[in-house]
Parts: structure tokens; sequence; C-alpha cells
């Protein structure tokens, strides 16, 4: 994370960097994993607020430094490396989870091919292929796929983020049928993302129970 050799082989991380990396833990809340502060909530303030069409998430980290910093590496500056990093440690951190809903495929959300073009890469492909190595699951990347290119999303509210991804994604290709999939994503703010495409896998019947799994998600003020 802070650029330098990691110099005992066999490490993905240096021992300077290692103890920053501080994941989730206590209480969160039940639908999305975000971090509570108080022990007698059930749900952030955001999911007391509305309905998600996914079922249940778990994200390993806060956004936060430095977990945000590596992220927006990963994203921008192809820094894969930290991609699969982050794939293997959340396949540690979650195994139990995903092992508890017998999840049968991880499906990172697409990328736009004008996107995909111009970074080479899926970060949440990545993150998922990483993943799918550590648990021994097939990765699919043919069930959905993105057909607009919209804004950025950190620059949009949680409504236009909602408005904007509303026919952001279709039915891709394979008309396979599962009854528990993963969506895996590398951030989770308003979960109108995943809500998206767990839309479409439900109503293309792709899919009957829909989880998803982000390597950090927004704390907020919860």
């Amino acid at each position: 994370m802070c650029g330098e050799i990691v110099a005992q082989r066999g490490r993905s991380i240096c021992k300077d960097c290692a103890p920053m990396l501080k994941p989730i833990k206590g209480v969160r809340c039940y639908r999305c994993s975000r971090p509570l502060l108080e022990e007698r909530q059930e749900f952030c303030y955001d999911c007391s607020r509305k309905k998600h069409v996914y079922q249940q998430g778990i994200a390993v980290f806060g956004y936060q430094s430095p977990v945000a910093q590596s992220l927006y590496q990963l994203k921008y500056h192809a820094r894969k490396e930290y991609g699969i990093f982050y794939g293997h440690y959340a396949a540690v951190y979650a195994k139990k989870q995903i092992q508890a809903w017998r999840i049968e495929v991880l499906i990172p959300v697409p990328l736009h091919p004008s996107r995909l073009a111009k970074r080479g890469y899926n970060q949440a492909e990545v993150i998922a292929r990483a993943m799918g190595e550590k648990l021994n699951l097939p990765v699919v990347t043919d069930a959905v796929k993105r057909v607009e290119k919209t804004k950025p999303l950190k620059e949009l509210n949680p409504q236009e983020r909602r408005k904007s991804l509303q026919r952001a994604f279709m039915p891709a290709k394979n008309q396979a049928h599962w009854k528990n999939v993963l969506i895996i994503d590398d951030i989770y703010t308003t979960g109108s993302t995943i809500d998206a495409v767990s839309r479409v896998l439900k109503e293309a019947q792709r899919a009957e129970v829909i989880y998803f799994l982000t390597i950090a998600i927004g704390i907020g003020n919860n």
C-alpha cells in the first residue's frame, strides 16, 4: 500500500502497512453491512428508509484511508495487484458467510465496453477472480452487460444515481439460472449499482437470491 517492495518472500503486504488494514468488526447493518454506532440498531439510516433488490451483503473495510487510496490506484492507475490482494483478503474474511449463503457463482459488476477498452480491465472482475481462486467458485462475466455509460457516480446524489442506473444494465448471453449468486464490486456507497444489477438478474430469471460483497463501504453517520 506504500508502494515499496515487500522484502519478505511470500508476503503480499509489508509489515508496516499490514497494521493499517482494519476490517469491519462489531455491530453492522443487517442489510448492507455498514458499521453502526448503536448495538440496538438493526439497519443503517439508508437501509431503514429504502428497500433493496438484493437480499444481504458484506463489506470488508470502511471506505477510508488507506483503503480508499489503494482502491483509487486499482481503479485508475492499473494497480491490479491491489485487486488481487483484496480479493484474496475478502475470500478469507468472508468465507464462512459466503458458505452460509451457499453461493454458486461470483458476478462482478460489469463496465461499459468503452470504459473497459480505455482502462484495459474491470477492477471488480480482478477482485472476483482472486476470490474465486481462493474459494473454488466460478466467476461469470456474461450474465449482465452494461449498455449505458453513466457519469461517475461519485458526482451524483442518491436520487441521480438511481435514475442514471435505471437503464444502465441488461441481461447478457448467459442463460443459466442460479439459486444464490454473489455480486462483486470494489465500493458500496448507496447500493444503487448493486440494486440495478440485481434487478436485471431477477427480471431475466437468472438468479433467485442475490447477495453482494464489496471491498469497502461508505461509513456515513450511522
